[in-house]
């Protein structure tokens, strides 16, 4: 493992940790600097509906849904709880819901059983077509396959791993596995839950309290867990080798006492999107895989009075990070609406959201266009298509005409007038620690 210090006014030693051989779900709190404001609406290409001018609000007529809108990791399927038609103020049966997005038109295929669903089940598409749902019965979590028939909808039971709760984690880039965190006295336990040859496994059993799930590599060797040791103490992201027994190294060491969570991996570039609180406050900074740079905190990722959460990076850019465009979700009072930035572009641009997005779903082709699923009252299944803008001309309260306010690099990611405070990588035993937090 590699480690590196923080840049931009903030100290301590940064960890881009190698794990070796080979996109939280909760917004975070809203964190002020600059104020916010949608910049712009997008017209979705090749899908129905219109984008709205302005952040988009909750479709009125739709069922509030219980969970999330989950996509394989290619972005072929997607997977969700949804409702049946009902009159206002009804009580509603959830039921399961799949689409498919890798053809020329999205379209959602409904996956209802004998009874209704309840709304904490959990559903995760694989890339064959087939939707696993987890089901809490009692005090076992129940796991099933489920796949269109006809008209009817076929069930291929798993098995059942008997825990109070269970927390599945994002698909696997293989397409074929889906794993479970539930937690133990003291330990947290990983299970392979669909992918195995004989039901739900255990696979590893890692000591103290695990959460997030980060895929490292494309082959679905390489798990990184946001973890803390029994007894307290903070959270630090980690690197879960599924090869090795679940042989678990370190990934992220920004400060001794500072919570490091990893939020997102891209395996092309090695691009990391990262929470942490080392500068002083809970802040969003980026880094690379391996890399001895420093962890950098744009302040143009902190707007005020809005939480701010990456959720898909633009594949494809090899050796590349800086280029990467990455997708972000904006939570303010006027609902939830799209950022798009990158790191050598130091811009958050913010953007419409389709009215009936599912807040917090979508992915990147290689190309550079985000895919944001949606429905509402016009379109039940859609797909929004925009393209990353690009950030050409110069930036306020720089001197130059490239965009690299001073560096001749263009790789440190700022959208403060006044030039950011620069910190060379040092020891972590002599990191000053006293520079951690400029002021507000």
């Amino acid at each position: 493992m590699t480690a590196c210090a923080i840049e931009g006014g903030t100290a301590g030693a940064a960890a881009t940790a190698d794990p070796g051989p080979e996109e939280s779900g909760e917004p975070e709190e809203p964190v002020g600097a600059e104020s916010a404001g949608p910049e712009g609406a997008a017209e979705p290409e090749g899908a129905a509906g219109a984008v709205p001018a302005g952040p988009a609000a909750p479709w009125a007529g739709a069922p509030r849904a219980p969970g999330t809108f989950t996509l394989t990791a290619d972005g072929a399927y997607g997977a969700r709880l949804t409702a049946a038609p009902g009159a206002p103020g009804e009580q509603r049966a959830w039921y399961p819901e799949r689409w498919t997005l890798d053809g020329p038109e999205p379209y959602a295929v409904p996956l209802p059983l004998h009874q209704p669903e309840e709304p904490d089940a959990q559903v995760v598409p694989l890339a064959d077509g087939r939707v696993l749902i987890r089901r809490r019965v009692a005090d076992r979590q129940m796991f099933s396959l489920l796949y269109p028939t006809g008209p009817a909808t076929g069930e291929l039971a798993l098995g059942a791993v008997e825990c109070d709760g269970m927390t599945l984690l994002p698909p696997s880039p293989d397409g074929s596995s889906v794993y479970g965190l539930s937690a133990g006295d003291h330990s947290s336990l990983l299970w392979l839950v669909a992918g195995g040859a004989f039901g739900p496994e255990l696979v590893a059993e890692i000591p103290g309290h695990c959460s997030g799930g980060v895929w490292l590599d494309r082959a679905g060797r390489m798990l990184a867990l946001d973890r803390q040791l029994p007894g307290g103490g903070p959270v630090k992201a980690v690197a879960v080798d599924l090869e090795r027994n679940g042989e678990v190294t370190p990934l992220l060491q920004i400060a001794p006492s500072s919570d490091d969570r990893l939020l997102l991996a891209d395996p092309d570039s090695g691009l990391l999107l990262i929470r942490s609180d080392a500068p002083g406050h809970d802040r969003l900074g980026w880094g690379v895989l391996g890399s001895c740079l420093p962890v950098r905190f744009p302040e143009c990722l902190r707007p005020a009075d809005v939480a701010v959460t990456p959720f898909a990076v633009q594949p494809g850019q090899m050796l590349m990070p800086e280029s990467c465009a990455v997708a972000l979700r904006i939570d303010g009072a006027a609902g939830s609406w799209v950022g798009i930035w990158r790191p050598q572009g130091r811009r958050l641009h913010q953007l419409a959201a389709p009215e009936g997005w599912s807040a917090g779903a979508g992915y990147w082709s290689r190309d550079g266009v985000l895919h944001l699923p949606y429905a509402n009252e016009a379109t039940p299944c859609a797909v929004a298509r925009i393209e990353a803008p690009g950030d050409d001309g110069p930036f306020p309260g720089t001197g130059g005409t490239d965009g690299t306010d001073g560096d001749a690099s263009g790789t440190e990611p700022s959208g403060a007038v006044t030039p950011p405070v620069v910190c060379k990588p040092v020891p972590l035993g002599q990191a000053p620690l006293h520079r951690a937090a400029p002021p507000d």
